[in-house]
């Protein structure tokens, strides 16, 4: 989109507010960018801008993006932006109103997480310490046993977003007390408790880097890499843990990071945990988001009546 255009400056104003106001990370920015630019080239079409566009227009731009195919997901995520595109413009004083306040958005169910049973994350982190002294074991493959066994116990023990996880700084290794400072989604911060076996692993790994890798031992990053970041990527986490659950005989398509962080809220929930507690773990800004995970809830429920009402048998 030419930026001289009117429509375009329209957009680039909304991006740097929200880069300003909300510390919106690179790729919330180009999903915006994207979705405002498609909303802008087909209100040209109708011969209207963003500030002269009304509720037609925007219900007309959703019904087109629907028409091309577009799931409930992708239609809900456009409709937030152009959302709050509009609401931007009005709370600027460049429209008097906000046309997209009664439309309201495709339904969409969300689907329930498949959650790794106990047993199943007990196997995988079982398998990922297996071996880690093993003397007719290379270094170098000691090192990266040690580091994945690390990321595993790490991840389950806290709920991190594997973003989050990847990105810690080598001062996580260096804690004195069970929390780990994390910064979130927006650049918010919360504390998350870690268990004695994930820091455990921490200084096991971090013993083994700096023996091994004293170099790479010297990067701010807890889990350094030769990539762009500087620290591992997802990708290649992502990998690794699935041959790690191949070796645990668990089929592949079940384990991912994510899943190990939908293991973690839903096994607390399962044994207790308040939901606003998972919540505040999770790092999630809204409980409907949280709320995913009252499925272990429903079913606990389910199992206590069948197990202890008086009648259940009859």
């Amino acid at each position: 989109m030419n930026a001289r255009n009117p429509r375009s400056r329209l957009v680039a104003g909304f991006l740097e507010a929200i880069a300003a106001e909300r510390a919106a990370s690179r790729n919330t920015l180009e999903a915006y960018r994207r979705d405002l630019e498609d909303y802008s080239a087909f209100l040209a079409q109708r011969g209207v801008d963003a500030l002269k566009a009304s509720s037609d227009d925007a219900r007309a731009f959703l019904a087109h993006r629907g028409a091309a195919g577009l799931k409930a997901s992708s239609l809900a995520r456009q409709l937030s932006s152009v959302r709050q595109f509009h609401k931007h413009l009005y709370l600027e004083g460049r429209r008097a109103d906000d046309p997209t306040m009664a439309i309201e958005g495709p339904r969409r169910s969300r689907p329930i997480p498949k959650v790794l049973s106990i047993a199943q994350v007990d196997r995988l982190l079982a398998v990922a310490r297996e071996g880690l002294e093993a003397a007719e074991r290379p270094a170098a493959e000691r090192l990266k046993a040690a580091r994945l066994a690390c990321l595993v116990e790490l991840l389950y023990a806290s709920g991190l977003r594997v973003s989050e996880l990847l990105s810690l700084p080598k001062s996580a290794a260096r804690a004195r007390e069970p929390l780990i400072a994390v910064r979130g989604k927006g650049a918010k911060e919360r504390l998350v408790p870690i268990s004695e076996p994930a820091q455990a692993a921490i200084r096991h790994y971090r013993k083994k880097l700096e023996e091994r890798a004293p170099a790479a031992a010297k990067s701010p990053w807890l889990f350094p890499a030769d990539s762009q970041s500087g620290h591992l990527t997802r990708q290649a986490f992502a990998r690794e843990l699935k041959t790690l659950a191949a070796a645990a005989g668990l089929a592949g398509s079940r384990i991912s990071p994510h899943a190990l962080r939908h293991a973690f809220a839903s096994h607390l929930l399962q044994n207790g945990a308040d939901l606003r507690v998972v919540q505040d773990l999770l790092g999630h800004a809204d409980i409907s988001t949280t709320q995913i995970y009252t499925h272990v809830l429903d079913e606990r429920a389910k199992a206590m009546v069948r197990d202890l009402h008086p009648l259940a048998d009859e």
